[in-house]
């Protein structure tokens, strides 16, 4: 059975990818060479599936890997931060005003990611796909970006030679071959990072407008799911509980909803619609839809994401951030006192809201051992 990993995005929330994913190396058997043939990746979980698909060792080792990336990750590794550098990113966005609003020696950005570039250059090995791909270790893979000029979500993928692109609905799968360009189109969150031209078209964050994405895990193949998010809004304990304020929103706190709606709500409006389906066709008895012709099946999918609000911890963090940031985030309301930590938390590229996050991913996991080793057919005594 195919599995595929899906990946959603985040900024620094990713690093609860990883924990998960350490928790996910210690329960399957130390000689596992790779549990997902599929993997797709958004935005910063874009990142992290060409991390593990590019590696050249069996699963528990490429995991090390990847969480060796994030354990010395910085801010610096990642954005520019300095007190010129934000106000230069500041300056250029007013000067756009003066040019139809477009920037005239690079994309508009307030952050120049000039540091991430260099870093994944360095540390992913895009040749190392073709080997994955030829062995068998690897059966497709996929990094999704959306198209500014032509507004549809663009599933760049790079598989076996029998897979075909697709065309639905404001979405698009086409075969190519992964580089660095694709990683950091995908990883490009709005006004935050700069657009990243490839062939003739700019490039933003996948997330946007990514209206199903369960869908390219699916188009590639995929007959089960594991699914990681990194928002908590799933725990219907945590939806219970919901406290409200008389103060307007910040510009923060709005930012940081529009950010949940890009990386967060598509993913979760399409689990609930698979489930519903899955539960559709149960209700139809299998010889009845051999009968029809109707190539129905149910999908497999298991889900893990926080069991802790993401924006408490996020709120706890931005005092670490170098004050130039502070300074920043403050003004704009994104502290836990002005009600826009949702929008910091992606911007938390800091060691304590990195191993905090893993460190949750990893508990998370943990506690789904025994479920997770009947999807992952582990034998008994493993």
């Amino acid at each position: 059975m195919k599995r595929a990993l899906i990946l959603s995005g985040g900024g620094a929330r990713a690093a609860y990818q990883v924990g998960v994913l350490q928790a996910l190396a210690k329960i399957l058997p130390p000689e596992t060479e790779n549990p997902f043939p599929i993997i797709c990746g958004t935005s910063a979980g874009a990142i992290n599936a060409l991390a593990l698909a590019t590696h050249p060792g069996n699963f528990r080792e490429s995991v090390a890997s990847l969480a060796n990336i994030w354990q010395n990750l910085t801010v610096g590794h990642v954005y520019r931060h300095g007190w010129y550098d934000l106000a230069k990113g500041l300056a250029l966005l007013g000067l756009s005003l003066f040019n139809e609003g477009v920037g005239r020696q690079r994309p508009l950005s307030m952050l120049d990611n000039a540091p991430l570039w260099q870093l994944l250059g360095s540390r992913i090995p895009f040749d190392n796909l073709d080997h994955a791909i030829e062995s068998g270790k690897l059966s497709a893979i996929s990094v999704t970006a959306m198209g500014y000029t032509s507004g549809e979500s663009v599933s760049f993928f790079q598989g076996e030679p029998s897979l075909q692109g697709w065309k639905r609905y404001r979405r698009v799968g086409l075969p190519t071959r992964l580089k660095l360009e694709h990683l950091l189109a995908s990883s490009a969150i709005p006004t935050i990072f700069p657009a990243v031209r490839i062939n003739r078209e700019y490039f933003g964050d996948g997330a946007l407008r990514q209206l199903a994405p369960i869908s390219p895990a699916l188009h590639l193949g995929a007959e089960s799911l594991f699914v990681i998010g990194v928002s908590q809004n799933r725990d219907k304990r945590y939806r219970s509980k919901r406290t409200y304020t008389r103060k307007s929103p910040s510009m923060a706190q709005i930012v940081g909803q529009l950010f949940n709606s890009a990386f967060i709500d598509a993913l979760e409006g399409d689990l609930e619609h698979l489930e519903r389906i899955n539960a559709l066709i149960e209700l139809v008895p299998e010889e009845r839809r051999e009968a029809n012709g109707l190539p129905l099946r149910a999908v497999d999918n298991r889900v893990i994401s926080p069991s802790k609000p993401v924006d408490s911890i996020a709120g706890r963090k931005v005092r670490y951030l170098p004050k130039s940031l502070r300074f920043f985030l403050r003004a704009i309301g994104a502290t836990a006192k002005g009600g826009g930590a949702t929008a910091a938390s992606y911007l938390l590229f800091h060691e304590s809201f990195i191993h905090e996050m893993m460190e949750l991913g990893y508990q998370d996991t943990m506690w789904e051992m025994d479920n997770l080793k009947a999807f992952f057919d582990v034998p008994e005594g493993e």
